[in-house]
């Protein structure tokens, strides 16, 4: 593929093909996928990478809230969407298209029944979010009796799954309260199944419960990280391929002396002469000022290269005494090699937080 010429986040799709095929060969084949779209699909990008999720026949997408359903809508999207916090100022906007709200407390629910009667809707889609540990969002398991007495008196909703959210599904040493909650919610589901007189589709499992808790797969899994490319321990890790690869290019080298500083605040003050570059990269793109004074590094020519000083709004500046390279040169932030959970980890944080943060400003460029 042709090296970068500026900052841009290269998107593969093909990865993203491994990773859905690969957590689909953890399931039974009918249970139902779920795919996490929201927050940009994890700092890529949500249009797209529903588009193509689509044409992999996902069962169902999810968004945190209801402006990002609405661009997938407007995208073309017709993938059932979930709204996992939908917000009651928005229920208007929700409906009219044809959105699925995730109803976490009585106030969300009395104000949705509202909504959905005022326009005369029949049936409508809802799902029913119950707090099994997480703490959360979530009705409770003694709220059950009210919940379906509400939604038993009104012709205007209906109940199309129950879920709950697993909070340690990762971590093995946790499994007593993974394994807790999943007895909660299963019994959750046997008493509203049993009150309702009909079987929701039922989800509990994210992308680790997928891996580690096959037997709670139920009706349908809810994956994000995974599509992404974590797996969220390093023995998984093997099995995703990152999707996002961050890249940028030299623009500037300087030599610089014993006693002279770099960047705002004099950030760094050299003790030898040494040679640094500057990148067209900043905290405005999404790589926080706590990766600075050498914590953060970037990839040049196979080496590391260490933030020097401050990250700048606009720009960083790299150590690059050790590396022979030159003024305009590609520049890995992170990738398929050097990845972006190993970056987080040099300043105490998680891929998560660093994937979602790559600002909207930065270029995409997807790979079919």
């Amino acid at each position: 593929m042709p090296k970068a010429q500026e900052t841009i986040l290269e998107i593969d799709l093909n990865a993203l093909k491994h990773n859905y095929e690969y957590l689909k060969s953890q399931l039974q084949n009918n249970t139902k996928f779920l795919a996490v779209v929201k927050a940009f699909a994890y700092g890529s990008d949500a249009c797209e990478i529903a588009k193509f999720l689509e044409s992999l026949n996902v069962d169902y997408f999810a968004v945190a809230y209801n402006n990002e359903g609405v661009s997938l809508r407007e995208s073309g999207i017709d993938t059932p969407i979930l709204v996992l916090h939908p917000q009651t100022v928005n229920f208007n906007s929700l409906v009219e298209n044809c959105l699925e709200p995730s109803i976490y407390n009585h106030k969300i629910l009395d104000e949705f029944i509202e909504t959905a009667e005022s326009k005369q809707l029949t049936n409508y889609p809802i799902h029913l979010k119950f707090n099994t540990g997480l703490n959360r969002l979530g009705f409770s398991k003694t709220d059950i009796d009210s919940v379906v007495s509400k939604i038993k008196a009104t012709k205007a909703i209906k109940v199309k799954s129950v879920l709950s959210h697993l909070g340690a599904s990762e971590d093995l040493n946790e499994k007593t309260f993974t394994q807790n909650q999943i007895k909660s919610f299963e019994d959750i589901s046997t008493k509203i199944i049993g009150a309702l007189g009909y079987r929701p589709i039922l989800h509990l499992c994210n992308t680790s419960g997928i891996l580690n808790y096959p037997e709670a797969h139920l009706d349908m899994v809810r994956s994000g990280i995974g599509l992404y490319g974590f797996g969220n321990s390093e023995k998984q890790n093997k099995n995703f391929k990152p999707i996002a690869s961050l890249k940028t290019v030299i623009s500037q080298i300087h030599t610089i002396h014993k006693g002279e500083s770099v960047g705002y605040n004099r950030g760094y003050i050299s003790n030898s002469s040494i040679k640094t570059a500057t990148l067209p990269i900043g905290h405005a793109d999404g790589i926080g000022r706590q990766y600075g004074k050498g914590k953060g590094y970037v990839i040049i020519n196979n080496k590391k290269a260490p933030i020097v000083g401050n990250v700048c709004m606009d720009m960083i500046m790299v150590n690059i005494t050790n590396i022979d390279c030159k003024e305009g040169d590609e520049v890995i932030i992170f990738g398929p090699s050097t990845t972006a959970e190993q970056l987080a980890e040099t300043a105490n944080t998680i891929s998560y937080e660093l994937i979602t943060g790559i600002s909207q400003r930065v270029k995409r460029v997807f790979l079919k």
